[in-house]
């Protein structure tokens, strides 16, 4: 969650999704599962999947290439994400129990999604650390402080693990579909989506990107791509 000062501009004028978004497919899982790091378990290895390797402007960046996986459930949005490091900015005194606020302000990968094609600037944030702790925000760019989205409250559950060795973290999330839409998942169906990494100490801070915003801000939904529900493939 970088650059908040600067949304303020885009308030006034409307906004609309770009002409022909990049997409991610999800598949479909027919039960539900907890949210594993491990990429090799089968659940993983039959996920759809992009990869996250450039800065917000778009410059290159395939020293950190951070893979993202997808899967879903009738009741669940699952996701993995592989991300390499170089050195880890940890938050001292971490908690897996309760949600951390600015948890943005540490290494974390993290997940935009809207389901409202209309009001592009509504769509929830879901952050998870090397560490396991957590935390998900109802945004609305319509409010000076979309950061107080944070009281809102999922339901999702997190896990992660630091492959020291390798030098690759893991995260995983499991979202409840419930959060992002009153209605019952259907193949086909289509989300907005961005992803977004922030690795690395302050004075070395390195911000990684699926689609790049263009801006200093992650918070430019004009540019999310789009997650499509697929049905499990023979």
């Amino acid at each position: 969650m970088m650059g908040k000062a600067l949304l303020l501009i885009f308030l006034a004028s409307p906004v609309v999704m770009a002409a022909n978004p990049a997409r991610i497919e999800s598949m479909r899982s027919e039960q539900d599962v907890a949210a594993s790091t491990d990429p090799g378990v089968p659940f993983w290895k039959d996920a759809g999947s992009v990869a996250a390797e450039r800065g917000p402007f778009g410059d290159p960046l395939p020293r950190y290439r951070t893979e993202i996986r997808s899967r879903w459930t009738d009741k669940n949005l699952y996701f993995l994400f592989i991300c390499p490091y170089e050195k880890l900015n940890l938050k001292p005194l971490p908690s897996r129990s309760t949600e951390t606020y600015r948890l943005w302000d540490w290494d974390v990968a993290e997940v935009f999604i809207g389901s409202d094609f209309e009001n592009i600037q509504r769509y929830k944030e879901f952050e998870i650390s090397p560490q396991g702790e957590w935390v998900d925000l109802d945004i609305d760019l319509t409010k000076p402080h979309h950061e107080d989205g944070w009281k809102w409250n999922s339901g999702f559950l997190v896990s992660a693990r630091v492959d020291s060795v390798a030098k690759i973290w893991y995260g995983a999330m499991r979202i409840p579909l419930s959060s992002l839409q009153d209605r019952v998942p259907s193949t086909g169906e289509e989300f907005r989506v961005n992803f977004f990494r922030s690795q690395g100490p302050p004075t070395k801070r390195v911000q990684i990107v699926w689609q790049p915003t263009m801006q200093k801000t992650f918070h430019v939904p004009e540019k999310f791509g789009l997650l499509r529900l697929v049905a499990i493939t023979k």
